[in-house]
C-alpha cells in the first residue's frame, strides 16, 4: 500500500475538503473539537502552532486534533485566512508570469481580477477550460473568468483553446459546411427519417440520441423493412443486424430536454440510436435557444417594421 492510499484509507469519516489542500472533519461527543489535515509546509505549521498551541498531533490520522466546542469555527477562519494570503501570492505570481511572457489573442483579455477567456462554443474549449483550477464561467459577461493564480495552466492548454476557438468561427464552420454538402443527404435529413432495428426500436415520445441528427423524438415506426437501399447509404454507422424500418422523428421541445435523464455513454451506436447523452443534451439544449433567440429578433423586427408602416400609413 502506498502512502498516499494510506491517507486516503485512514481519512476520518465526515472530512469536508476546504480547498488548497486544507480539510476539517468532526471530533466525537466524548471529545469536542475538530481533525485538521493541511500541506506539509514548516512555516504553515509554524503558524499553525501559534494559533492552536492546544493542537496535538494524531499520528494514526496523519491530522490536527484542535479541542474544543469552538473549534470548527476557529480552524475554519484560520484556513480562510491562509488560503487568501496563498491566493494572493499566487495572483501576484501569476501577474509576474504574464508580463514576462503574455499570451496575446483576440479570445484573451486580462482584467485587474482575473483573465477572460471568450471563445465561440465549442466543446472541447468547455471540457479544456473545467480543468483549470478555479476557472469558473460568469453568464453576466458570457466569459470564462480564470484567477490569475491560474496562469500556468491557462498557458499550458492554450494552444488547444485557441485551436478549438478558430475552428468554430462563423466563417470556418461555414466553410466546413459547404465543403461537406452533399444536397442528396441534405434531401434525406429533410425528411426527418432515419433507420433503426425492427426488433430493437427506439421509444416513442422520448429524447434519444441518433448520430446523424443528434438529439430527437422517434413519433412513429413504419411497419415495413426499409427497401432503398440508396437512402440507407447516408446512415454509414448503422451496422445492426436484421430488417431495418424507417423510424419518424421530430426536434424536442425544451421541457423534453429537461426531463430526459442522461446516460454515461452510448450504449450501443450501431444500431442507429441509444439513450441521451448529457452531450448531446447540452449540443440539442444550445441550438434550441439559438433558434429560439433567432425567432425572437425577426419577431421583433417584424413588429418594428409593421409599427413603422402604420405610422407611416397615419401620417399620410
Amino acid at each position: 500500500m502506498t502512502e498516499v492510499e494510506k491517507v486516503e484509507q485512514e481519512a476520518p469519516a465526515g472530512e469536508v475538503a476546504r480547498g488548497a489542500g486544507f480539510a476539517v472533519a468532526p471530533g466525537t461527543a466524548k471529545r469536542p473539537g475538530v481533525l485538521v489535515a493541511m500541506p506539509f509546509d514548516r512555516a504553515l505549521l509554524a503558524r499553525f502552532k501559534e494559533t492552536f498551541p492546544t493542537a496535538r498531533w494524531r499520528r494514526k490520522l496523519r491530522r490536527w486534533f484542535v479541542p474544543g466546542t469552538t473549534a470548527e469555527q476557529r480552524a475554519d477562519a484560520w484556513i480562510a485566512r491562509e488560503i487568501s494570503a496563498l491566493d494572493a501570492y499566487g495572483d501576484d505570481k501569476g501577474r509576474d508570469a504574464y508580463a514576462f511572457e503574455p499570451l496575446e489573442s483576440p479570445y484573451l483579455a486580462a482584467e485587474t481580477d482575473a483573465l477572460l477567456v471568450r471563445t465561440p462554443y465549442s466543446r472541447s474549449v468547455v471540457d479544456t477550460l473545467r480543468t483549470i483550477p478555479f476557472a469558473a464561467w460568469a453568464p453576466e459577461i458570457r466569459a470564462w473568468r480564470v484567477p490569475w493564480r491560474s496562469y500556468e495552466a491557462l498557458k499550458e492548454v492554450w494552444s488547444v483553446i485557441e485551436e478549438a476557438a478558430a475552428a468554430n468561427e462563423p466563417a470556418a464552420r461555414r466553410a466546413r459546411r459547404e465543403a461537406a454538402r452533399d444536397p442528396a443527404a441534405e434531401a434525406e435529413r429533410r425528411r426527418r427519417r432515419h433507420p433503426v432495428p425492427r426488433g430493437d426500436p427506439p421509444p416513442l415520445g422520448v429524447a434519444v440520441e441518433v448520430a446523424e441528427a443528434g438529439i430527437v423524438v422517434f413519433e412513429a415506426l413504419d411497419d415495413a423493412p426499409i427497401a432503398e437501399a440508396d437512402a440507407l447509404a447516408h446512415y454509414p454507422a448503422i451496422a445492426a443486424p436484421g430488417p431495418l424500418v424507417w423510424g419518424w422523428w421530430r426536434i424536442p421541445t425544451f421541457g423534453e430536454i429537461a426531463e430526459a435523464v442522461p446516460a454515461a455513454a452510448p450504449d450501443a451506436p450501431g444500431r442507429g440510436w441509444w439513450p441521451a447523452t448529457r452531450a448531446g443534451l447540452e449540443e440539442r439544449l444550445r441550438r434550441l435557444r439559438e433558434t429560439a433567440r433567432a425567432q425572437e429578433t425577426r419577431a421583433r423586427r417584424a413588429a418594428a417594421k409593421a409599427d413603422a408602416e402604420s405610422r407611416d400609413s397615419r401620417g399620410s
